[in-house]
């Protein structure tokens, strides 16, 4: 964390510098796409995208890069979730840009792109422009605002109509969620947590252009687009190459362990409940404790955040919010009669999640198949229980 503040900082540093306005670069000058590859951290999951200019004649050699943010933002992790946190455009020279993605062994390629002086030019003026004060900031969107999608508005901006992306290579078109797992692992908590915090909105088809929300989508398009009828990129070269990364997780340490652990465990005290005629009141209290906090997150994330894409989740039909109510109320050796009813109508709402799921309105993670079955099991027999508890 430090040290990517410290890098921001240095970005911001470089960026604020500027170009002044009589500032001309060379004939011998470049400009390129730098795509990275992915990472470990959760951020770094999608890869990034950058545009690098280098004019060896006046000794320039820097990165202009979007979705830069500040740790030491004021209330940076609550405009985080919000929504709200604001990102930056920065400058950086190409060697410490390098370094960086060398100390985080991750691949960077970057493709030469064919221009002509004017259009160089015209496009750093625009990205110098984009580094003033009142135009640095932005508001980040996952989907549609974010370090890959600028790279090609800043081309249709400085490029117009002489500029033409050619899709057609795209074999399929994928939804957003789709896209999202190609970089994620089915079985790692990322990608769970992202199927819990995403809603339905995401599950419809991206169109072609869509598809350049991830960097490895527009390193793709590049390579089939062209400029005044000719072809875009000049040549492509790797600058870093790193071998394949291993897969070094840990069986042990997977969601689809622990939450079939979890199911075992449920299923397991219930049916020793029922043979003993009991309730193992600590089951029932996490149960509907944990329900009920994720479906809070949920709704907070759906109806007061910013983000376009925690709409519409259906998650909420299972990690049904009231159930924290239920907490405090199942703590009871014998809880009000009318629990019962409460805990007979949440089974609709688990079924209403699988066919939502069947029909594709959403798709879920195939990961809370075990926390489906742990709620039915454990609902089903409350039910039972507390009607044999009143007519007893």
């Amino acid at each position: 964390m430090l040290r990517r503040t410290l890098l921001f900082f240095l970005f911001l540093t470089i960026g604020l510098r500027g170009f002044s306005q009589e500032f001309q670069i060379s004939p011998l000058s470049k400009i390129s796409l730098l795509t990275v590859g992915t990472g470990e951290d959760l951020a770094a999951k999608f890869g990034h995208s950058a545009i690098r200019f280098k004019d060896p004649t006046l000794g320039i050699d820097e990165v202009y890069g979007y979705g830069t943010y500040d740790f030491e933002d004021p209330n940076f992790y609550l405009n985080f979730t919000r929504g709200k946190l604001a990102y930056t455009i920065s400058r950086m020279p190409f060697k410490y840009f390098e370094r960086s993605y060398q100390i985080e062994q991750r691949w960077i390629k970057e493709q030469e792109l064919d221009l002509s002086l004017s259009q160089r030019k015209e496009i750093v003026a625009f990205l110098d422009q984009n580094l003033l004060p009142e135009n640095r900031k932005y508001k980040y969107d996952f989907l549609f605002d974010n370090c890959a999608t600028r790279i090609p508005e800043v081309f249709e901006e400085t490029l117009g109509n002489a500029l033409q992306f050619d899709f057609s290579y795209l074999e399929e078109q994928y939804t957003f969620r789709e896209l999202i797992h190609q970089n994620l692992a089915i079985n790692s908590w990322s990608n769970f947590g992202i199927d819990l915090a995403l809603g339905a909105v995401i599950d419809r088809k991206a169109t072609t252009y869509e598809h350049m929300f991830l960097p490895l989508y527009v390193y793709k398009q590049m390579k089939h687009t062209s400029l005044n009828g000719k072809p875009f990129v000049k040549n492509e070269t790797v600058l870093l190459a790193v071998p394949p990364k291993k897969d070094n997780s840990i069986f042990f340490l997977s969601p689809i362990f622990w939450l079939s652990i979890f199911t075992l465990i449920v299923a397991y005290v219930t049916y020793l409940d029922y043979k003993r005629k009991s309730r193992t009141i600590w089951l029932d209290i996490a149960l509907f404790g944990f329900t009920g906090l994720t479906g809070i997150l949920i709704v907070f994330l759906w109806f007061f955040t910013d983000h376009d894409a925690t709409k519409m989740n259906f998650n909420v039909l299972w990690a049904f919010a009231p159930n924290l109510i239920l907490t405090f109320l199942i703590m009871k050796k014998k809880p009000s009669n009318w629990v019962k009813y409460y805990v007979i109508l949440l089974l609709p709402l688990l079924l209403l999640t699988v066919l939502l799921w069947v029909f594709k309105v959403q798709i879920f993670s195939v990961l809370i198949v075990f926390i489906l079955l742990s709620l039915a099991i454990r609902y089903i027999f409350l039910f039972n229980h507390l009607t044999k508890r009143y007519n007893s």
